[in-house]
């Protein structure tokens, strides 16, 4: 146990450096964008300022989601805080959807507005080439965030590298925006903007199911089921597995086993056997933060 508790601070150090690079770049793109879209005409650019703005807010929900997660255990909570990272994932994927919606809403008001053949204002290049900067640094963003989550395995990051992706495609959006603006065509802005609202919206509740599930005690996929069993069988000592019960625990993993022993075996050396076992699981994945062993006699199995 001494181990995985040991291990917290470091995965709290990636998560606040990835987190202060998060605010920098939001920080830095919000007011290129902003200047961009106020001296070139664009207010496709002025609402996607906006939204990199807010994703600081989300930035530092996961700043206090990582730092309360990874608290030691107490009287009050002997199971630890990691629960606290699923709520920072859900507050995540509501603020993602809410951007989603916001997106779509205003691609449909400017596509009945263009349809009811209100004239609509030519952007300027620099709105251009703020979309162009805003794509690459973003996307580059959720790439450098998704690998920091996968890392240590935070579903609160990897929501933060999602909503640096929802930023990217709202750039995009815009760029197309723009640039159908600048080529004739404006109603390709409020297209894109609908189309990006589904996307943003599918990932939203793609990390909602995700955090919810890690709060109602759902159990690893199969293929990490199977190899515990093949980690396990491969224990000298072990006959057969009676029972593997997991549960996911925030970004963590709880694990019940029973296994059969040799019945003639004394309880010093049955003992020896569910040590191994124990010591094999927290090994072998590290996401196992506790496994509990139970050894049956091999008659009773």
């Amino acid at each position: 146990m001494e181990k995985r508790e040991a291990e917290q601070p470091d995965d709290q150090k990636i998560a606040m450096r990835v987190s202060g690079v998060s605010i920098f770049v939001n920080l830095f793109l919000s007011a290129l964008k902003l200047l961009a879209g106020i001296v070139a005409h664009s207010g496709a650019m002025v609402s996607d300022a906006v939204h990199s703005a807010s994703d600081v807010l989300s930035t530092v929900i996961v700043i206090i989601g990582v730092h309360l997660s990874g608290k030691k255990s107490d009287k009050e909570h002997q199971y630890g805080h990691e629960r606290l990272e699923c709520v920072s994932s859900i507050l995540l994927a509501g603020l993602l959807l809410l951007t989603g919606v916001g997106i779509g809403i205003s691609g449909v008001e400017k596509i009945i507005a263009g349809t009811a053949g209100e004239e609509l204002v030519i952007p300027g290049t620099l709105a251009l080439i703020a979309a162009v900067v805003s794509i690459v640094v973003k996307e580059w963003m959720f790439w450098y965030t998704r690998a920091a989550a996968k890392k240590i395995n935070s579903g609160a990051l990897m929501a933060d590298a999602w909503h640096h992706r929802s930023d990217s495609l709202s750039s995009i959006g815009s760029f197309i925006g723009i640039f159908g603006a600048r080529l004739g065509y404006p109603i390709l802005d409020p297209l894109a903007s609908v189309i990006i609202c589904l996307f943003i919206g599918k990932a939203a509740v793609d990390i909602f199911r995700d955090a919810i599930d890690k709060m109602v005690d759902h159990s690893c996929d199969e293929k990490t089921e199977r190899s515990m069993k093949e980690e396990i069988e491969n224990v000298p000592g072990v006959e057969h597995i009676d029972l593997l019960k997991t549960r996911l625990f925030g970004s963590k993993i709880y694990v019940d086993i029973e296994i059969a022993a040799d019945e003639n075996l004394s309880l010093e050396a049955a003992h020896d056997i569910a040590e191994q076992v124990h010591h094999t699981m927290e090994k072998k994945f590290k996401n196992v933060k506790h496994c509990m062993v139970h050894v049956n006699p091999m008659s009773m199995s």
